[in-house]
């Protein structure tokens, strides 16, 4: 009897000994419940820009800058055309919200070589001439543009855009001359035996400041939260250019200047956008658990 006792003491204080070394021990805290952070609302932020294109230009018209120059023609036939030239440009925006952006752009358009020819009739001092004019020159422009867009939703990560804009161009001629040819009868007549006349005119360089505004639509596609490809198209009214004033063949300044009236383009661009206001990506910390 006197062991049975023994032995229920020895396990009671055995048991007691255990309760009080487990709450000696400290308790494992859970590890702490991570939440990713709320998305930002969608208040845009400011980007910046860079394009890189070529353009499609034309002119209605030159013309010299007196009226009184055409005033014995009867008839005249223009053909007028640029080549190709680089379109280089950066610019500064503003994403108002996931469908408004604005931002102001400058633009150097690169030299564009131009060709003309005047084929016409004219009459002076009861005599009849007909006569050709070739033109050359070259043709470049500084473009400052305000503009605004409509972003037309995404799919896919692609994003439609339509857009305008307004501001200044600044449209430089250079390297110009007109060579030709005369050839006087007496109408209607033959040809007059004494020939044609040859004829050769320069201009001095001419810049001219204008109103300029544009058309834009194009696609966007957003590489990643901070970078925005764009494809686009232009359309672009840079106003009217000049040369300076005319020299004759024989170094003899006329007051007269060529007029460039009227000078649009079609443009194609591929442009950069960097976002400088996108969220970062936020990565979750590691778990520590207490041994």
């Amino acid at each position: 009897m006197r062991s049975v006792k023994s032995l229920l003491a020895a396990g009671a204080a055995s048991l007691i000994s255990s309760m009080a070394f487990a709450a000696d021990m400290p308790i494992a805290a859970p590890p702490p419940m991570y939440a990713p952070p709320a998305p930002p609302a969608d208040f845009g932020g400011w980007y910046l820009r860079g394009d890189i294109g070529f353009s499609n230009q034309s002119v209605k018209n030159i013309r010299k800058s007196d009226p009184a120059a055409y005033s014995q023609i009867s008839s005249l036939n223009e053909t007028t055309g640029f080549d190709a030239a680089g379109i280089y440009g950066l610019g500064v925006g503003y994403r108002v919200n996931s469908w408004f952006r604005t931002d102001f752009t400058a633009q150097y358009r690169g030299n564009s070589n131009f060709k003309g020819t005047d084929v016409f009739q004219a009459s002076a001092y009861g005599v009849g001439y007909s006569g050709i004019d070739n033109y050359h020159a070259s043709k470049s422009e500084l473009l400052f543009l305000a503009n605004a867009y409509v972003d037309l939703g995404t799919w896919w990560c692609i994003t439609p855009f339509i857009g305008a804009g307004v501001g200044a161009a600044r449209v430089n001629i250079s390297n110009f001359t007109d060579t030709g040819a005369v050839s006087p009868f007496v109408a209607p007549g033959p040809t007059v035996t004494n020939g044609t006349f040859p004829g050769f005119a320069t201009a001095a360089s001419g810049s001219k400041w204008n109103f300029a505004w544009a058309a834009h639509a194009g696609l966007a596609y957003k590489v990643n939260p901070s970078l925005t490809l764009e494809l686009a198209y232009s359309y672009v009214d840079l106003g009217s250019g000049t040369t300076g004033a005319i020299s004759d063949f024989t170094g003899f300044t006329r007051g007269n200047t060529f007029k460039f009236n009227d000078i649009t383009s079609h443009d194609v661009k591929l442009g950069v956008r960097w976002d400088l206001s996108s969220p970062p990506a936020y990565m979750p910390p590691p778990l520590v658990t207490k041994g």
